[in-house]
């Protein structure tokens, strides 16, 4: 059996083309339930997760959580090395660059020095208590209703993607939104806040992904599968 770790379209992609089971982190309330056996929750970190790929005979794990998931990528790896499992990571790549972006490494140092006085903040609830001690207005989109510590100036927008330029391009003008935050997620279902903020002129800060460990990796689904072919699973 293949387990498929991760809640992205990518995963749900991939659980539709071969015979998995899926697990989601249990972090939204209702997500969006991927074909075939589903568990949601964490395993107990890499010894649960290690006991859990040898109690039910798991041959591959693809990891195709979201590019930030940087524990449970971590986690994966060194379990599947402990058991003998090969192990995969299906990530999307990340946004193309463009001029005049900020990069930063962490969500903490983007908060740090942030420019603007109305920024457009798309880096996820978890992610605010960051930006708590900022003096800026925030507008936060998010699925899930945050907690705090979060900034004393907040509109927080409950919403799920995909997005359209039109929409963002509404969205930032009627919020007078000055900055962008936002992190290198990739993929096409919320790429369009970019094209919006370089039609408007507004600054975009972008927070790098977090390094991979030396697993291999590939870009899409077709190769994951391509992958699983070879690896015997």
């Amino acid at each position: 059996m293949i387990l498929i770790l991760g809640g992205t379209g990518e995963a749900r992609e991939l659980a539709s083309r071969v015979p998995a089971v899926s697990s989601l982190a249990g972090r939204v309330s209702n997500p969006a339930l991927p074909a075939g056996q589903v568990r949601i929750g964490g395993f107990g970190g890499v010894d649960g997760l290690a006991r859990w790929l040898r109690d039910n005979e798991i041959t591959a794990v693809v990891d195709a959580t979201h590019p930030f998931a940087r524990r449970i990528t971590a986690n994966a790896f060194e379990a599947c090395a402990r058991v003998g499992v090969p192990f995969l990571v299906l990530r999307r790549p990340g946004f193309p660059p463009r001029p005049g972006w900020r990069w930063v490494d962490s969500v903490a140092e983007a908060a740090r020095g942030l420019p603007g006085d109305r920024v457009f903040l798309t880096t996820g609830r978890q992610d605010l208590a960051e930006f708590a001690a900022c003096p800026q207005w925030f507008l936060a989109r998010m699925v899930e209703p945050p907690q705090p510590p979060m900034p004393h100036r907040i509109e927080v927008l409950l919403s799920r993607g995909p997005f359209t330029v039109d929409g963002e391009l509404e969205l930032m003008r009627t919020h007078r939104i000055d900055v962008l935050v936002t992190k290198d997620s990739g993929g096409s279902m919320t790429s369009a806040k970019l094209e919006a903020a370089r039609q408007l002129g507004v600054p975009v800060v972008v927070v790098r992904r977090p390094p991979l460990p030396p697993a291999e990796v590939v870009a899409d689904v077709d190769a994951a599968v391509r992958w699983l072919g070879t690896a015997g699973a």
